[in-house]
């Protein structure tokens, strides 16, 4: 589409969730219920890693604070606006400025968490292959730049996505065909040839994201490998455990993903499906799949509980 002389845009209207306009109170009551058993989830994990001062001490929980606090806004980026679309019409307008401030917001987080995925995997490497050395590389100063470059690099990688995007014309429709403002489905509004756009896109995450699952995959290999080489099937199993979590979270994360920017022929519908997977139903299993695997968790949550407990009958 050509600029011409017409308007720009100035705010979008988003379709939202297809299949949901026929029972809406039903979606908007299972999606609240989703949104808010995550925000239970990640705040527990996280002040459960915050107080107890064994945990937050050791890097892979200092993570996995991290990745909770993440899942907790991930999910608060988009899963609000998918309620307020349910409401009504109304609910899914956007400013222009707000689809800005989403789009970045959601990249962030998004390529924030995969970089955070990719460092607890060489944390666990470190911890199973090389435990004698592990204390010392794996210093709380070196976990603090660990995580911090995990927030810088995702601020960097977003910014870039959303200058891309936006630094084209918009100047109608201004149909949103998704639940949230996404690269792919904004693009295809833009009054100008995006071929270059979808070519960097394809890049840009594609090796971000290619990049960080190799480093994964390698770390594991390297895992099992020296799990294979452990005599007892006990230290076998508790070297296991310690990392099943981490890799069970690592497949249900990259799946959709790869499934949205890695295959154009896909339709928005499916997307919108597929995506909502890891926005909405991704960050509720985290923190179950954390606590309900890991010993030292759970013990370290009824303490936290019971403490809460404690303090209201006082």
């Amino acid at each position: 589409m050509k600029p011409g002389n017409q308007t720009p845009v100035t705010e979008f209207i988003l379709e939202g969730l297809p299949n949901t306009r026929e029972l809406p109170s039903l979606f908007f009551l299972l999606f609240l219920l989703l949104y808010l058993l995550t925000l239970l989830g990640n705040t527990l994990t996280l002040l459960t890693v915050v107080r107890d001062s064994r945990l937050h001490a050791l890097p892979m929980y200092c993570f996995l604070g991290h990745l909770s606090f993440l899942d907790a806004c991930l999910s608060s980026v988009t899963v609000p606006k998918i309620l307020a679309g349910l409401v009504g019409p109304g609910g899914r307008a956007i400013s222009f400025g707000g689809c800005v401030a989403q789009l970045y917001a959601f990249h962030f987080l998004c390529s924030t968490e995969c970089f955070l995925y990719t460092v607890m995997a060489y944390d666990r490497f470190l911890a199973i292959c090389q435990p004698l050395r592990y204390s010392v590389v794996m210093s709380r100063k070196t976990c603090l730049w660990l995580a911090a470059g995990t927030w810088l690099t995702g601020s960097i990688h977003a910014a870039i996505q959303a200058f891309l995007t936006f630094r084209l014309p918009y100047c109608g429709p201004n149909q949103v065909e998704y639940f949230a403002c996404d690269i792919p489905a904004v693009l295809k509004l833009a009054c100008a040839d995006t071929a270059a756009n979808q070519v960097i896109i394809l890049i840009n995450i594609g090796a971000v994201g290619t990049s960080c699952f190799l480093l994964v995959c390698v770390s594991y290999a390297c895992i099992a490998y020296a799990i294979l080489k452990i005599r007892t099937a006990q230290g076998r199993q508790r070297a296991f455990s310690t990392c099943s979590a981490h890799l069970t979270l690592v497949l249900l994360y990259y799946g959709p993903p790869v499934f949205i920017y890695l295959h154009p022929s896909s339709s928005q519908a499916s997307d919108g499906v597929v995506a909502v997977f890891y926005t909405a139903v991704t960050p509720l299993l985290n923190p179950f799949i954390y606590t309900l695997r890991n010993k030292e968790m759970k013990k370290a949550l009824r303490k936290v509980v019971g403490g809460q407990t404690l303090s209201l009958h006082a």
